[in-house]
C-alpha cells in the first residue's frame, strides 16, 4: 500500500468521524493545548477535580524560589518569601484551598480593581473613559513620561496615574467619607471586614514621593479636580489593606459571579459594569506583561507588588495566589505559574471555544 493511498484512507476516516460522531485524536502540539482538551472531554469539573488541580499546582511550585520581594517599599522586603497560598472560589460559594490561606499581605495594586468598581457603580463608564481612559499605556506602571505624552489621557485605572485619579473620583465631603466608601466596597467584595496594615501604610507613605508627583501632575492636567495630596494618601492607604488568599479569591469570584458575592449573596457591582472592568484587567492587569499573560491564559487578572495575584474565569471561578517573590515586571512568579496550570486543567480560558458556564460555576461542553 503506497503512501498516497494511506493518506487518502486516513482523510476519509477523519471525515467519517466528523459525520458520524466518532473522533480520531491527532497528536497534541503542546502540553497546554492537551490540558485544555482533556478538561473539555471530561465535561464539568467536579469538586474533586478542582481540589486536585489546586493541590497539584501547590505541590509543583511550593519549592520554586525564583524572583525577589519588592524592596522599594521597605515593609514589603520584610515579608516572608516562602509564603505561598492558593484559593479558588466558585459562584456557588465553594472554596478550594492549598497552602497558607491565613497570613495577610497588603493588597497593593489589586486594590485598583475594586476602587474602579466603586467609581463605575457610582458614576458609570463614561466618567472613567472621559477622565483617564482605559487604554494600556505601553509604559511602566508609574511612568511620568506617559502622563506628559498625552496630558494624562490615554491612561487606565490600573496604572498609578490613572489609579490615583480614579481614587479622586470617589465621592465624599471629607477624607473620612471617601475612605469609608472605599473600605466598605472592599469589605463587600471580600465578604468580611478588612483592615489597613499600619506598618505597610506608614512605610509607603514615607516613600511615595513619586506618587505624590504623579498626583500633582494629574491635577495640573485636570484629571484630579482638587486636593491631589488627599487622593494620593487615600490611594496609599487603600494599597495597604491586608488580605489573605481567601479574601482575594472571594473578591475575584464576586466578579466571576457577575458582581454578586458568592457567599453573602450581596450584589456589590451591577452586572452591566462587570464586562468593562474585566476588559481593563485583561489589557492592563499584569503591568508590562499583560499581553503575555492574556495570550497564555485568556484570563482577566490583576497583580500587586505585595505578592498577590487574582484572576477571573467569568461564570466559572475566581482564583487568588499569594507568593511575594516577583519577576522583573512586578508579578508573582509562583502565582502566575500556579494559576496558569489550574486554569488549563479546568478549562478556564474564556476564549477557548467549546466551554460554557453553568449556574453552579462549573463548565460544560456545548450540546
Amino acid at each position: 500500500m503506497n503512501i498516497a493511498r494511506v493518506f487518502a484512507m486516513s482523510r476519509r476516516a477523519a471525515v467519517a468521524g466528523i459525520l458520524f460522531g466518532t473522533f480520531v485524536a491527532a497528536p497534541p502540539r503542546r502540553a497546554h493545548s492537551q490540558n485544555v482538551a482533556n478538561a473539555r472531554s471530561l465535561g464539568p469539573p467536579q469538586a474533586a477535580d478542582i481540589q486536585r488541580a489546586v493541590n497539584a499546582a501547590y505541590a509543583k511550585y511550593k519549592d520554586l524560589h525564583e524572583g525577589k520581594n519588592a524592596d522599594y517599599i521597605p515593609a514589603l522586603a520584610k515579608v516572608d518569601p516562602n509564603l505561598f497560598g492558593i484559593a479558588l472560589v466558585t459562584p456557588d460559594g465553594q472554596v478550594y484551598v492549598a497552602g497558607d490561606n491565613s497570613t495577610q499581605v497588603s493588597i497593593q495594586s489589586i486594590s485598583k480593581v475594586f476602587t474602579l468598581a466603586r467609581v463605575l457603580q457610582d458614576s458609570g463608564e463614561a466618567t472613567v473613559v472621559k477622565n483617564t481612559g482605559v487604554d494600556a499605556t505601553g509604559a511602566v506602571f508609574n511612568s511620568i513620561v506617559a502622563i506628559e505624552q498625552a496630558k494624562g489621557h490615554e491612561m487606565n485605572p490600573l496604572v498609578n496615574p490613572g489609579a490615583i485619579a480614579t481614587t479622586s473620583l470617589v465621592s465624599g465631603s471629607s477624607y473620612q467619607d471617601i475612605w469609608k466608601k472605599i473600605s466598605d466596597t472592599y469589605d463587600a467584595f471580600a465578604g468580611r471586614k478588612l483592615t489597613v496594615l499600619d506598618d505597610v501604610y506608614k512605610s509607603e507613605a514615607a516613600t511615595n514621593q513619586r506618587n505624590r508627583a504623579i498626583g500633582a501632575l494629574m491635577y495640573a492636567y485636570g484629571h484630579i479636580k482638587e486636593n491631589p495630596d488627599r487622593a494620593t494618601d487615600i490611594y496609599t492607604r487603600q494599597c495597604s489593606v491586608g488580605v489573605n488568599t481567601r479574601d482575594l479569591a472571594m473578591m475575584a469570584a464576586t466578579l466571576a459571579n457577575n458582581g454578586v458575592n458568592p457567599v453573602t449573596g450581596r450584589r456589590v457591582l451591577d452586572a452591566v459594569h462587570v464586562p468593562g472592568l474585566l476588559a481593563v484587567m485583561a489589557t492592563a492587569g499584569l503591568y508590562d506583561d499583560s499581553g503575555q499573560w492574556l495570550f497564555k491564559t485568556g484570563l482577566p487578572a490583576k497583580s500587586g507588588v505585595g505578592g498577590g495575584l487574582i484572576a477571573v474565569s467569568p461564570g466559572n471561578w475566581g482564583i487568588a495566589v499569594i507568593s511575594p517573590p516577583l519577576d522583573a515586571a512586578g508579578n508573582s512568579v509562583r502565582a502566575q505559574r500556579a494559576i496558569a496550570d489550574i486554569s488549563a486543567a479546568l478549562g478556564g480560558n474564556p476564549y477557548a471555544v467549546g466551554r460554557t458556564a453553568t449556574a453552579a460555576g462549573q463548565v460544560r461542553p456545548p450540546r
